[in-house]
This record gives structure tokens, sequence and C-alpha cells, in this order.
């Protein structure tokens, strides 16, 4: 992609990576793991830091619902979101998400300081 040279620039202190894509694009299911290995693995981030996202389209076809990923973003957190259905759930996951963010960062600079103490 012609943006790599500035991934390095975005990924720099990140805690969080949240990947939207397309479930009925095949292209996109490829893609995600490229992703989540430059964003996630290289960093290197907890699992438990990256949201998948799967955007349905307004009335496409609501059977990939039932999506089946494949080692290792198997392992990661997935929801749904759908702009035609309630958008309360995807609202209340996005918030659990960032709780666990800002727990995980208060944890680490709480080990930080413990160890400039020590």
């Amino acid at each position: 992609s012609r943006f790599e040279t500035c991934w390095p620039a975005l990924m720099k202190d990140s805690h969080g990576v949240i990947i939207i894509f397309n479930p009925e694009l095949p292209s996109h299911l490829k893609e995600i793991e490229m992703w989540y290995s430059c964003f996630v693995q290289q960093q290197p981030l907890l699992d438990s830091q990256c949201l998948l996202v799967a955007h349905h389209k307004p009335g496409s076809a609501g059977d990939t619902e039932n999506l089946s990923l494949a080692y290792p973003l198997n392992k990661l957190k997935l929801i749904h979101s759908n702009l035609d259905e309630d958008p309360e759930d995807v609202r209340m996951e996005f918030i659990k998400y960032f709780r666990s963010i800002i727990t995980i960062i208060n944890e680490s600079r709480e080990r930080e300081e413990m160890s400039i103490i020590s």
C-alpha cells in the first residue's frame, strides 16, 4: 500500500487497534490478516488490545453473522455492526473495549512507577 511509509508514525505509542472490514469481500478477509500482523503482532500489542468489526452494508446478506475466522484472528474480539439495526449493541461493545484499553494503560503505568521506585 502507498501509505506503508506512514505506518510507523501511526503505530507509535498506540494502545489499541480497531480493524473494520466488510465480511462479504474475500479480499478483506485476507487483508485483515496483514493488518493484524503489522499493527498488533509486530508492535507488539496484546490480542485484547485489538477489536475486529465486521461491518455489514445496509441490505446485505445477513448470513455472514456466522463468520468463522482462521487462527490467529479467531482469538480476537469480533463484533458485527449494521446500521440498519439497533446500533446500541455496537456502542456498548465499543465502550467495553475502550474501558479495557484504559485498564491496560493504567496497569502498565503502575508497573512502570513501581519499577522506578524499587
